[in-house]
């Protein structure tokens, strides 16, 4: 996986987690979807990347 893509994605997650918690603080439940969407998105294109790189090895 690439370094940057990595960071991309990790960085998106984190958004999501921040988002997630701040609607959370302010009982603003679409900002908690968002930061939920957010997370999930970054998790799955991480987990999406290990695969292929695990498929060229």
């Amino acid at each position: 996986m690439s370094i940057g893509r990595t960071i991309r994605n990790t960085t998106q997650a984190m958004k999501g987690k921040f988002t997630s918690k701040s609607g959370r603080a302010t009982r603003n439940r679409r900002m908690q979807r968002e930061g939920r969407t957010d997370q999930v998105s970054g998790n799955l294109k991480q987990s999406a990347q290990k695969a292929k790189d695990a498929f060229r090895r």
